[in-house]
C-alpha cells in the first residue's frame, strides 16, 4: 500500500480527528510595530482549556535591571559530569556491540516519545487524549527521559508557549543560544516565571493520577528507569561490559536525549523560517526535528499549539504524530486537535514570511 494511502488509513481508523478552522481570536504584532486585533471564527466549545496555550502578546517585561545570577552549583556539576561521560561514551561508541547500539537506539526513541507524545502534546497541550494503557507507557517512557517530571515540564511549557521571549518564559531565547539550550537549567528561575506560572490553572494535571503518582516517586523512578536499568540490560543479557553499558547505553545516550530536546527551545528559535508568523520567534528547522522526533517545526507550533501533529504535514520527519496515529489505530489515542488547511492558508497570507511553499 502506498505511504499516503497507509497514512489516511491509519489516520482515520478507530477514532476521528477534531478539525479547528481557526485559531482563537488574538493580537498580533504588524510590521510597522502596532497592535493589530484580529477576530477570528472560532468555535470555543472545541478547547475551552485553550487560553493557557496561547502567546500572550500583551505582557511585556517589567522595567528596571534584571536580577541577579543565582548559579545552581549542584546542576552546574552534575550537568558537567554526564557531558563528560558522554564524551567518553562517544569514544567507546565504535567498540559496543551491536544489540548495545540496538538497545540505545531503542531507549532513545522511547524516552523521546514520552517527551514528545507524552509531556508535549499529551499532558501540556491537551491535543488528543490517550486511554489508560497509552498514558502508562507515556508515564514510564517520559520518566525513562529524565527531564522533570510531566507536572513541572508541563507547568514550565505552558508558561513558555503564553510569556513567549519574556522573562517569564523559562528558557527565553532573547537571553541567548546558551540560556536557552541548557543555561537556563543551571541557574534559578527568573522571578517572572514562578509569578506567571503560579496564575495557570494546573488542574487537569492535579487531577491526572498517573502524572501525581509519578511526581510523587519521581526520584526513584528516574534512578531505575533513566540509569539503573539501561545499563544493566546490555550487561546482564549479552555481556556487554559495564564500562560500555554505563557510559554509552546510559551516560550518551540521556546525554543526546537532552541535547536534542533542548535544541527545540535554542536553535529552532534562532534559527529557521517564519512560514506561518514572522511576528514570533520560534522557526520551522529540519534538523532539529530529526532529532526530536519530529519538534522542529516549532513556527507552526507556537502559531497552532493545539495541533496534535505539531507540524502541517502529519508524518513529514514527524516520528511522534507517526506513533500518535498508530495508537490511535489500536484504539488507544483519540480526539486528535488538527488545523483545517482554511485556517493555515489564511493565516499564512496574514502573517507569514512569504517563504511557505504548498505541495
Amino acid at each position: 500500500m502506498p505511504a499516503h494511502l497507509l497514512q489516511e488509513e491509519i489516520s482515520s481508523s478507530y477514532t476521528t480527528t477534531t478539525t479547528i478552522t481557526a485559531p482563537p481570536s488574538r493580537v498580533l504584532q504588524n510590521g510597522g510595530g502596532k497592535l493589530e486585533k484580529t477576530s477570528l471564527c472560532f468555535d470555543e466549545d472545541i478547547r475551552p482549556e485553550i487560553s493557557d496555550d496561547i502567546h500572550d502578546p500583551s505582557y511585556q517585561d517589567k522595567e528596571g535591571p534584571a536580577p541577579k545570577l543565582e548559579y545552581v552549583w549542584r546542576n552546574i556539576i552534575l550537568m558537567s559530569l554526564l557531558h563528560l561521560g558522554a564524551l567518553y561514551g562517544i569514544v567507546l561508541f565504535p567498540t559496543s556491540k551491536f544489540y548495545t547500539w540496538l538497545w540505545v537506539l531503542f531507549y532513545y526513541l522511547v524516552s523521546a516519545l514520552g517527551i514528545t507524545a507524552g509531556a508535549h502534546r499529551l499532558w501540556s497541550h491537551r491535543t488528543y487524549k490517550a486511554r489508560l494503557p497509552l498514558r502508562l507507557f507515556l508515564i514510564i517512557a517520559n520518566t525513562m527521559a529524565f527531564q522533570n517530571d510531566v507536572y513541572e515540564w508541563a507547568r514550565d511549557h505552558r508558561v513558555h508557549h503564553k510569556f513567549s521571549e519574556t522573562h517569564a518564559d523559562p528558557h527565553n531565547a532573547r537571553r541567548g543560544f546558551f540560556f536557552s539550550h541548557v543555561g537556563w537549567l543551571l541557574v534559578r528561575k527568573h522571578p517572572a516565571v514562578k509569578e506567571k506560572g503560579a496564575l495557570l490553572d494546573l488542574s487537569d494535571l492535579r487531577a491526572e493520577k498517573l502524572v501525581m503518582f509519578q511526581r510523587r516517586y519521581y526520584v526513584p523512578g528516574v534512578l531505575l528507569m533513566c540509569f539503573i536499568l539501561p545499563t544493566l540490560v546490555p550487561w546482564c543479557l549479552w555481556g556487554e561490559t559495564f564500562m560500555h553499558s554505563l557510559y554509552v547505553a546510559t551516560l550518551l545516550r540521556y546525554a543526546t536525549v537532552l541535547n536534542a530536546t533542548w535544541l527545540v527551545n535554542s536553535a529552532a528559535h534562532l534559527y529557521g523560517y517564519r512560514p506561518y508568523d514572522k511576528t514570533i520567534n520560534p522557526r520551522e528547522n529540519i534538523l532539529v526535528s530529526l532529532g526530536a522526533v519530529g519538534e522542529g517545526f516549532h513556527n507552526y507550533h507556537h502559531t497552532f499549539p493545539y495541533d496534535y501533529s505539531a507540524s502541517e504535514y502529519r508524518w513529514h520527519i514527524n516520528l511522534t504524530t507517526f506513533f500518535i496515529d498508530c495508537m490511535a489505530a489500536l484504539g488507544l489515542a483519540y480526539d486528535r486537535k488538527k488545523v483545517s488547511k482554511a485556517a493555515v492558508l489564511a493565516r499564512i497570507k496574514r502573517t507569514g514570511d512569504g517563504t511557505y511553499k504548498s505541495g
